[in-house]
């Protein structure tokens, strides 16, 4: 039996053939000085005939900026977006963070953190508080400000203040209780005494708007008065009529 013959591929320069002879079975020595040159040939056409290789550069080529200018197919236009505060100036901004009480569970919940405003109409010269979340600018708290209203400290803390209000944010009228706490006393105590002045400031406007309906409730009654004495005149002079032609048919 031929024992197997077996073929040695190696760079003489790195394998010298001394080291060979100590091999005890039948070999051949091809030299592969030309293997890296030939593998980096073959690589290169691998690499070109690779399908993710072709891929990236196809998306390279798309990447590149061709300066062609391509017409948007839907023209969006500008919409004018509005608060319902325009015609309204604002007397006092703070930030501060609002709570409610809830009367089912006995205690406060929070209504949101963010703007607190009073703003005075233009024309009315009504106040009004508003207060919106800082992120969703979800309106939180929206009451006028009259002049029953009385706002006070809360309890142990200086930074927090109370008050009741008929609110309107949740689309209809709700006795609520709420609770603001700030950031600081100052705010606090600047918040305080502006809600005060408001409210001092809206009992003259009260006062006028009560005296107005009342001047136009007797005008009313004024003049459906006369309007009573006219229609009795009238009345009168139809009696007065009928009996006269009565009395000229009875003498006939």
């Amino acid at each position: 039996m031929t024992p197997p013959i077996c073929i040695i591929v190696c760079n003489p320069h790195l394998w010298p053939p001394f080291c060979l002879q100590k091999l005890r079975f039948p070999f051949f020595l091809l030299s592969n000085t030309q293997l890296p040159f030939r593998s980096l040939q073959s690589s290169t056409s691998m690499a070109s005939n690779d399908p993710e290789h072709k891929e990236e550069e196809t998306v390279a080529a798309e990447d590149e900026d061709t300066g062609a200018q391509v017409a948007p197919i839907v023209k969006l236009e500008e919409v004018a977006v509005t608060t319902g505060e325009e015609d309204e100036d604002a007397i006092l901004d703070l930030k501060a963070k609002l709570y409610r009480f809830d009367k089912d569970g006995n205690q406060w919940k929070e209504r949101g953190a963010g703007s607190v405003k009073f703003l005075k109409h233009k024309q009315t010269g009504k106040v009004r508080l508003v207060m919106r979340q800082s992120k969703t600018l979800k309106i939180c708290a929206n009451h006028l400000v009259i002049p029953t209203m009385t706002v006070q400290e809360h309890a142990g803390n200086e930074k927090s203040c109370v008050w009741h209000a008929a609110d309107f944010s949740d689309g209809e009228l709700k006795d609520e209780l709420f609770c603001i706490r700030f950031g600081s006393i100052d705010n606090c105590k600047k918040f305080m005494e502006t809600f005060q002045e408001v409210a001092e400031s809206q009992q003259g406007k009260e006062e006028n708007k009560d005296a107005s309906n009342a001047a136009g409730l007797l005008e009313k009654l004024s003049v459906g008065d006369e309007k009573k004495e006219e229609v009795k005149e009238t009345e009168k002079a139809g009696e007065s009529e009928e009996k006269k032609e009565v009395e000229a048919a009875s003498s006939t």
